[in-house]
């Protein structure tokens, strides 16, 4: 199978591992409303989801690293969420739910740098592209599972819908068993304990602090948005299940789809300038929808601030990569640990500021991306990015040999016994110049 097979096949089985999670974005409402929850409490469900998947990030990094025949483990993964989720399906009150919940996250959650450390490390020179062709299978789950949900919840209540999201993971395990067959085995490294702490090292000394700040407050914003958007429309704006369905599902095609287009233009232009333009521009929307403006401008602004930030996400991921250069896997299994489990406590933080107002929770949302768009500037920048380093390597070598050529040319005009004394005539001396100082 080539690498575009399975680049599809990759998109395809994010798809299925991730619907039953992005089903939540309207189930968790809807269960929140069954058991009288408030909107803080609604946030915390998401926290608590995050940071039980957030636990298994790391070690399925480290064994996506180590162990040659990656296909069983992601094999593995389908079968987890399946199982995890239709039992959440039966939790009778909040902690139960809230446990099996994150139990369930997990499995998603290991499905993910296995996957994305397989593409990184087979497509070195479009890491960014890459994962965005993988994550655009995982914003299509954000598109359609909620599209499903919204439709479902105005027939059955929210336990059944949580039920029938597991089909489509079922259904692309059953497929994934002859995928993981024909993915070549890699070589499997000896465990290196030094390795990790290496890798943390590398994050907590020199700019990797600020690198994780910004991954951390871009999430945070994007988590907070999303996990409050269908509790705002429903108690501000009073719209339907069926209605906020569309609405949501709507909101998030844009990013999904320019996922691969921005990711492959931040490998040809650099990470800095894309993440600064993607959260400001999701800062400016956010800080606008603060300001309380009427329904008709409440949806094209929000399509903006979401697609802005969701069309960044494999660019984010990308940076961690270039940061650290080493062990893919578990690179990212760090970076989603810093995206859905630190970030994951923007829910509950723009939960408590939604019980406020939904102005405060706008103005939040709002520093997060804002925040994040100037660590990007001040971080990214710094890495000076390889397209932007090549360019200005070769300005100067040019620079360099126009400098030299001019010089030769003015030293050759005013001796020509120089000339004499190389053995040619002028015409080739000046072609010789041009040859050893002007070609790049």
């Amino acid at each position: 199978m080539n690498k575009s097979a399975f680049m599809t096949w990759f998109a395809f089985g994010h798809l299925a591992n991730d619907w039953p999670i992005a089903a939540l974005w309207l189930i968790a409402p809807a269960a929140g409303f069954s058991m009288g929850l408030s909107p803080a409490t609604v946030g915390l469900l998401f926290t608590l989801c995050n940071l039980g998947g957030a636990l298994a990030y790391i070690p399925a990094g480290y064994l996506a690293d180590h162990v040659s025949n990656r296909g069983r483990l992601l094999v593995l993964t389908f079968w987890w969420v399946a199982i995890g989720y239709g039992l959440a399906a039966l939790a009778p009150e909040f902690w139960s739910l809230a446990v099996l919940l994150a139990i369930a996250g997990m499995g998603n959650a290991a499905w993910h740098p296995i996957a994305t450390g397989v593409l990184t490390r087979d497509n070195k020179e479009g890491r960014a592209r890459a994962l965005g062709v993988h994550a655009i299978g995982g914003s299509f789950a954000e598109v359609l599972a909620p599209l499903s949900v919204g439709f479902l919840l105005s027939i059955i209540n929210w336990r059944g819908a949580l039920a029938i999201s597991v089909i489509p993971t079922i259904l692309c395990g059953l497929c994934f068993l002859s995928v993981a067959r024909s993915m070549p085995a890699a070589e499997a490294k000896k465990a290196n304990r030094n390795e990790l702490k290496d890798l943390i090292r590398a994050w907590l000394t020199g700019r990797g602090p600020r690198v994780v700040a910004m991954i951390c407050l871009y999430n945070m914003a994007l988590i907070a948005l999303l996990s409050m958007i269908p509790l705002y429309l429903a108690a501000v704006h009073y719209l339907a299940p069926a209605k906020i369905g569309v609405i949501f599902a709507a909101l998030l095609t844009t990013g999904a789809i320019a996922q691969p287009w921005v990711g492959a233009l931040s490998d040809r232009i650099g990470r800095s300038p894309v993440l600064v333009i993607g959260n400001g521009v999701a800062a400016l929307c956010l800080a606008l929808l603060a300001l309380n403006p009427p329904f008709w401008f409440v949806i094209p602004t929000l399509a903006i601030g979401v697609a802005s930030l969701d069309a960044i996400r494999a660019s984010m991921l990308a940076s961690a990569v270039d940061h650290s250069e080493r062990s893919e896997g578990t690179t990212l299994g760090l970076a989603f640990v810093l995206l859905d489990g630190v970030g994951a406590f923007g829910a509950v933080l723009a939960g408590v500021a939604a019980g406020r107002s939904w102005q405060v929770m706008f103005a939040l949302t709002s520093v997060f991306a804002l925040t994040a768009s100037v660590l990007s500037a001040v971080s990214i920048g710094e890495q000076a990015d390889l397209p932007r380093s090549v360019d200005l390597l070769m300005f100067r070598k040019w620079k360099e040999r126009t400098h030299h050529r001019k010089d030769l040319k003015e030293r050759l005009s005013t001796n020509p016994h120089l000339i004499e004394d190389m053995g040619l005539k002028r015409a080739e001396a000046e072609a010789e110049v041009a040859k050893r100082f002007w070609e790049p």
